[in-house]
């Protein structure tokens, strides 16, 4: 699903997407297609290249392609930016990637990047990881959307939420357009984990437990999750939409922070600002030595069982001269 065939599935699925009248092809008269799209040898007619050429690229059994080829390629099957630079590097590490360093099995959020996103609270942040985990969350995250640090390890993942956990459904509305959109950011990220066998069981198992997943799977769609708008919902305030960005950590093996932001003034920005407010740890303030009366310390005066002692050793009496 993930590692050899990668090139081959996405190209399949570019031809199977494209209707070969629009592409320019004549139509055969009364000739029946049996599988719907452009067939291998008409996207090498598109491309200018040989039957044979093309077939070994599909099965990633070319080496070096050339800047021409790759860009006849991607003009034939109409690929979108996104597209193309997943075409690109799929084509750059097949026959590769079986020698590649195998990546660590699990990645985790470093202690400052934690103490980062508590610190912005209450602006909801999290760290996704290069699987879509959830790495960590802070407190406002933690209510507008779901408390994935009370989950087990294996379930704080985005896509197992947004296919297995019924809340997902609740937090956001628009669930349907949301959930294929989820498939798509995790069929996107698979491109640098061809050898990960992490990758390779997470998308098996949502595939086996969830028709849905694994229908949008099949699709092949590619969806970055780099910044947008989303309308989520919460049953203390209600609706809201808010805007995210999502800001990778270069040196963090594929993990990013992702932020959210209501426009300001907007009533959703007030929605948020009272989901942190009533949920605020409460504030227990110092107690104070009552008005006009010697703090126990002063008066050497100690709770029942336990001495005081001053820093620099036992007090000393000093007799009265």
């Amino acid at each position: 699903m993930t590692g050899d065939n990668a090139l081959r599935d996405f190209l399949t699925s570019r031809r199977a997407a494209i209707d070969p009248w629009q592409a320019g092809l004549p139509q055969p008269g009364n000739s029946v297609r049996r599988v719907p799209g452009l067939r291998r040898e008409e996207v090498a007619a598109l491309a200018g290249v040989s039957v044979a050429y093309y077939v070994k690229l599909e099965q990633g059994r070319i080496g070096i392609v050339s800047e021409e080829v790759l860009s006849a390629v991607e003009n034939a099957l109409r690929l979108d930016d996104l597209e193309r630079l997943h075409l690109r590097s799929l084509v750059k590490q097949s026959g590769n990637h079986r020698t590649r360093d195998v990546r660590p099995a699990a990645v985790k959020a470093r202690p400052a990047l934690i103490a980062m996103i508590d610190a912005l609270d209450p602006i909801p942040a999290m760290i996704h990881g290069p699987r879509l985990e959830v790495l960590g969350s802070n407190r406002t995250a933690r209510l507008l959307i779901d408390d994935f640090d009370a989950m087990p390890v294996k379930e704080r993942n985005l896509a197992r939420w947004m296919f297995f956990n019924p809340r997902a459904k609740i937090v956001f509305p628009n669930w349907r357009a949301m959930a294929p959109q989820t498939a798509a950011a995790l069929r996107n990220l698979t491109v640098d984990r061809l050898a990960d066998p992490l990758m390779e069981q997470l998308v098996g198992e949502i595939c086996v437990a969830s028709p849905e997943f694994a229908r949008y799977w099949a699709d092949y769609q590619l969806y970055e999750h780099a910044y947008g708008t989303k309308k989520l919902f919460n049953e203390t305030v209600g609706e809201l939409t808010l805007h995210y960005e999502s800001l990778a950590l270069p040196r963090d093996d594929g993990q990013t922070v992702v932020v959210y932001t209501a426009d300001r003034g907007s009533p959703s920005e007030e929605k948020l600002r009272l989901l942190s407010s009533w949920n605020a740890p409460a504030h227990v303030p110092a107690r104070q030595p009552d008005a006009g009366r010697r703090p126990a310390w002063a008066s050497g005066s100690t709770a029942r069982g336990s001495h005081w002692r001053s820093p620099k050793g036992p007090r000393l009496k000093i007799p009265v001269q």
